[in-house]
């Protein structure tokens, strides 16, 4: 008895040291954490804004990619509208004597870069220096790097410039080899998203859709980049042709790069520059660092709220991406906050689940009638995420932007072939005519696949009437640039699907006009996770299995992965883009 009772005190002694130790770690997560969002920062005097390594910007706070336990990436990640604030707030500042790009992998997209290029080209109107300095240098970050005054080169370093590609993979054979059967149903000869399922290689519309779009991507981005360093044109062609950036003396000769110096000699430059003595310390500050100085003015008053929506659509009520339930309580709780004068609505999807898309479009249009909306487009904006635009009063696009893509379809694999071959078949025993129109095993019946037509059909018509009320045009003028197809920005705009091209800042200022204010905040939505939200958020198996599988195979991988396995994107009528494009580092 007694060596039970010890047995007893020993195990409640020991659950109360492993408690004890779990609170203390809790609570030294919170001060770590607390420690991290310290917002205390001196802006000190002849210093330099730097976009260097650790700046991650992101289009919407749904983005952020965040350590286990929310440590880690939460302080690295930069909303494009704050990156934009904070140079435009450094134009003026006295203390910030120029602009120092050091970056030789940028983690944003093509029209966040856009953005960030205006930005410092307006920045170098105050008369301040922009430098640039690389090694291995990605197309993306010599984007932007190409804007500043001077472009230094590691002597060993390389710039990746090679023009824009995609490549497009066909499955067919490889599901009738293996006995897959795919039903596919799609309204729109360019809704190329089931394509792969349908052909061994790219129908004439679908690439000359790619074609259309890669190359107005191209002679914008790159007109620009040439610009820049006064290059001709053709000129710079031949060299993205020739890969010349990827030797350093031939990025000197051909003037992609000024010098070709070490990174402690550019140190010195820059000191040179500000009159620093070599023993002295170069006052750098982050644009982190930067917009934290003044993170903490007064925010009171009249606001205009900026929406956030960046990822696929989906249904359901979890924060990453864009789920129909959690928006639609986004959008009531702005619809209801008197304080809230406008809102801006800025989109960044390819699309998704059709049903969740007209959800939101729905709540979007109650909140018109009560407030201005205006929307902005990031990246992407096409199919779902142009859906959810036709509520707005007005529609700013980038020129980058990929929009359009005006289509629906389902897809239903089964796999009745490759299980008979196998040796497994299923018998069907149900109570109506059509319980099971669709099986794994037995494929999709012929009334099923009438019904599923007629599903995607009527969705392809409801999305038409949306568009030409808000674009006010007529369906036939709709259904000519639909079909499924996708538009560069500035095509969109030409073709009537957007009003005007601009960005983020630009949709913001429209907003406050209509809305009649001259002073006001603007305030981001969905808010950031706090540490203490993020660590219950990440005690979740699934969400910490997901985080790890993806930091594995890559986020594009994972995207992929969650198509195949889970369950809330199979089996519905989608409105979503056939393709990303991205520019790869």
């Amino acid at each position: 008895m007694r060596s039970f009772f010890k047995n007893v005190l020993a195990n409640i002694v020991a659950i109360i040291i492993l408690c004890a130790l779990f609170f203390i770690f809790f609570i030294m997560m919170l001060v770590f954490s607390a420690m991290g969002n310290d917002k205390s920062v001196a802006v000190k005097k002849n210093s330099v804004l730097t976009i260097n390594l650790k700046t991650n910007i992101i289009d919407s706070p749904t983005e952020e990619e965040m350590g286990l336990f929310g440590l880690g990436a939460q302080n690295k990640s930069i909303l494009i509208y704050d990156a934009l604030e904070a140079i435009n707030k450094a134009k003026t500042d006295d203390n910030i004597k120029g602009i120092s790009i050091e970056t030789d992998y940028l983690s944003a997209g093509l029209t966040q870069i856009d953005d960030l290029r205006n930005a410092i080209e307006d920045f170098k109107k105050s008369g301040k220096f922009v430098y640039a300095y690389g090694n291995g240098v990605s197309q993306s970050a010599y984007y932007l790097g190409s804007v500043a005054d001077q472009y230094y080169l590691h002597p060993a370093g390389m710039v990746e410039l090679k023009g824009l590609s995609t490549e497009v993979a066909f499955f067919k054979d490889f599901a009738d080899k293996y006995g897959i059967g795919i039903e596919v149903i799609r309204h729109g000869k360019f809704k190329s998203a089931v394509e792969p399922f349908l052909r061994n290689d790219i129908s004439p519309e679908n690439k000359e859709q790619l074609s259309t779009l890669l190359n107005d991507l191209w002679k914008n981005t790159s007109n620009k980049m040439a610009a820049s360093r006064k290059i001709d044109t053709a000129q710079f062609r031949m060299i993205t042709d020739s890969l010349y950036g990827m030797i350093p003396e031939q990025s000197l000769k051909y003037k992609l790069a000024d010098k070709l110096i070490q990174k402690s000699e550019y140190e010195d430059l820059l000191k040179a520059k500000l009159s620093v003595k070599n023993d002295e310390k170069l006052n750098k500050i982050s644009l982190t660092s930067y917009i934290n100085s003044y993170a903490d003015e007064d925010k009171s008053g009249e606001k205009i709220a900026v929406l956030y929506a960046s990822g696929s659509i989906n249904n359901g009520d979890e924060y990453n991406d864009i789920h129909s339930e959690k928006y639609v309580k986004y959008i009531k709780k702005l619809q209801e906050d008197d304080k809230v004068k406008a809102v801006v609505f800025r989109i960044n999807s390819p699309g998704g689940s059709a049903n969740a898309s007209d959800e939101i479009l729905f709540e979007l249009q109650q909140l018109k009638k009560k407030k201005p909306l205006i929307v902005s487009f990031g990246d992407y904006a096409a199919s779902g995420g142009y859906y959810v635009a036709m509520a707005a009063d007005k529609i700013y696009s980038e020129p980058n932007t990929l929009t359009g893509s005006i289509g629906v379809f389902g897809v239903m694999p089964y796999y009745k072939d490759i299980a008979a071959k196998n040796g497994i078949r299923a018998d069907i025993v149900s109570t109506n005519a059509n319980s099971m129109y669709y099986s794994g095993l037995n494929g999709v019946t012929p009334y099923g696949v009438n019904m599923m037509t007629r599903s995607v059909e009527g969705t392809y018509k409801r999305f038409v009437h949306f568009v030409t009320q808000n674009r006010k045009k007529t369906f036939e003028q709709i259904d000519n640039v639909g079909g499924g197809r996708v538009w560069s920005g500035v095509r969109a705009k030409q073709i009537g699907l957007v009003d005007e091209l601009g960005t983020l800042t630009d949709a913001v200022k429209f907003a406050a006009q209509k809305a009649g204010l001259k002073s006001y905040h603007v305030e981001a939505f969905p808010k950031r996770m706090t540490p203490f939200e993020q660590i219950f958020k990440d005690l979740n198996e699934e969400d910490v299995s997901a985080r790890i599988i993806k930091n594995k195979i890559g986020k594009s991988n994972y995207e992929i992965l969650q198509q195949i396995t889970d369950k809330k994107l199979q089996s519905e009528v989608k409105m979503e883009m056939p393709y990303q494009i991205r520019i790869n580092d």
